[in-house]
C-alpha cells in the first residue's frame, strides 16, 4: 500500500474592518485556528501576504466537514473572510494520471 496523503486546502484569507482594526490579535488568532485544525487531526501552516489577501495557510485534514465547520466558525468571529480551494500535490496529480481511468 502506498503512502496516504491528507486532504490539502489553500485557504485565501482578508482581513475585516473589525480584524484589521484588531490587527496585532492576528498572531493569536493564527494559533486558535493552527490548534482547531491539530484538534481535529491535521495541520496548518499561515503566510501573511501583500496583494489581494491579507494571509494564505495551507491546511491538511482529513475530513472536509472539519475544514468547513473551523473555516465557518473562523469567520462567525468577525475578524476575516475567506476563499478555501481543494488542493493536490504534484506527487498526488501524478499518480492520478497514471492510474487507468474507469
Amino acid at each position: 500500500m502506498g503512502v496516504k496523503f491528507l486532504p490539502i486546502f489553500v485557504v485565501l484569507g482578508n482581513w475585516t474592518e473589525q480584524g484589521i482594526k484588531n490587527v496585532k490579535d492576528a498572531p493569536n488568532r493564527a494559533k486558535v485556528a493552527k490548534d482547531m485544525v491539530e484538534k481535529a487531526g491535521g495541520k496548518m501552516q499561515t503566510f501573511y501576504t501583500l496583494g489581494k489577501c491579507d494571509f494564505v495557510s495551507i491546511i491538511e485534514l482529513p475530513k472536509e466537514d472539519d475544514v468547513m465547520a473551523i473555516l465557518l466558525c473562523l469567520g462567525s468571529m468577525g475578524n476575516v473572510r475567506t476563499i478555501t480551494m481543494k488542493a493536490w500535490s504534484e506527487s498526488q496529480v501524478a499518480k492520478m494520471l497514471a492510474t487507468p481511468h474507469p
